[in-house]
């Protein structure tokens, strides 16, 4: 029995949530078909990248804010090799949770 719950435990771990997933909960709350979720999904996703690749925050009242992080140019080291190596500027997104998520997963 003791290896029963650990296996289930386990499972919740490694548990993760896909976009097909998530297209079909989208599905299951709208009723309508699955492509019209997916298609719903897609249109969020790329709304979301259109508008941080223009250097725009995105908002979601109750969720969170979508935004762009600088990164600085910098030196780093290989560490196999212990060369120096210049690592470029860049830019990376980030996520900032509303209160409202932070105390919904609590």
């Amino acid at each position: 029995m003791r290896g029963d719950d650990f296996n289930i435990r386990f499972a919740r771990l490694k548990s993760i949530m896909n976009k097909a997933d998530l297209a079909d909960k989208i599905q299951e709350i709208m009723g309508d078909t699955k492509a019209a979720a997916e298609r719903i999904l897609d249109a969020v996703f790329e709304t979301i990248i259109t508008e941080l690749k223009g250097g725009r925050e995105v908002s979601i009242a109750g969720f969170g804010i979508f935004s762009i992080k600088k990164r600085a140019a910098r030196q780093a080291r290989n560490p196999k090799t212990g060369a120096t190596v210049q690592v470029p500027a860049t830019q990376v997104p980030k996520f900032r949770p509303a209160k409202a998520l932070k105390e919904a997963v609590k």
